[in-house]
């Protein structure tokens, strides 16, 4: 049976002077398999066509639709509305991004900057011939490189990271994921001593002090706690040796 919920939003636009942060609820009835996605867009098209909120896939592929739900960082289009019993959800955007209006916020300006400062490229003195096939990569060290790669860059882990709440400057579990997905990458030509001059200091590997808020709230379910203990043992015999 249908029932009804209410969806209390937070609203804000940062460019206007004149709009104060509060909390608007709607009211709706909720239909059945109804996701956050699909809630926010009956809103928006029957309730307050003033609302902002991002969204591409609605299969948890882009990572657009991001926010903080009852608390919790997670993918609007992948929480069900069943999900929770007595029937009021709050929806928050995403801390440690720019805020662009209510529950939209810059998570690829925070990216790109991220990419830059991690140097997110394979870094290689091989020129490239694009008339020769690429050299052969390992089966298992290929599909490590791909579980890495699985990452969606939803702004999650940095969302729900507790490093990142007191420590602005903290390159997150996405730029520390982005390190060692190159580092294990042989066609890239870095020592664990250059990545060591990348992240290895208390903006880096060494701040984290492993919640696990990452792992946790991670959408894709990636290794991030094992690939970070991994590198940060790695880069510990890389400091000690300088």
């Amino acid at each position: 049976m249908s029932r009804e919920i209410t969806i209390s939003v937070f609203k804000f636009d940062p460019r206007d002077k004149a709009s104060k942060p509060e909390f608007v609820d709607y009211k709706m009835q909720e239909d059945p398999g109804m996701s956050l996605f699909i809630a926010l867009n009956k809103i928006r098209e029957t309730l307050d066509d003033d609302l902002s909120f991002d969204f591409v896939c609605r299969a948890g592929i882009c990572g657009s639709c991001a926010m903080i739900v009852n608390g919790k960082p997670t993918l609007a289009c992948k929480t069900l509305t069943s999900q929770f019993k007595d029937g009021h959800i709050k929806l928050m955007p995403m801390p440690s991004f720019e805020l662009i209006k209510d529950l939209s916020v810059n998570t690829g300006k925070w990216m790109d900057g991220m990419s830059k400062r991690v140097e997110s490229w394979i870094h290689s003195s091989k020129e490239m011939d694009y008339t020769k096939l690429e050299d052969k990569v390992e089966p298992d060290v290929a599909q490590e490189v791909f579980e890495l790669d699985r990452c969606i860059e939803c702004g999650i882990c940095v969302a729900g990271c507790g490093t990142k709440a007191v420590n602005e400057n903290f390159v997150g579990a996405v730029g520390l994921n982005r390190v060692a997905r190159f580092q294990i990458d042989p066609n890239d030509e870095r020592t664990d001593a250059d990545f060591y001059e990348l992240v290895g200091d208390d903006d880096g590997i060494f701040g984290c002090m492993s919640l696990m808020g990452c792992e946790d709230n991670c959408p894709k379910d990636l290794p991030l706690q094992n690939r970070i203990a991994y590198m940060r043992n790695k880069l510990i015999q890389v400091g000690k040796q300088k």
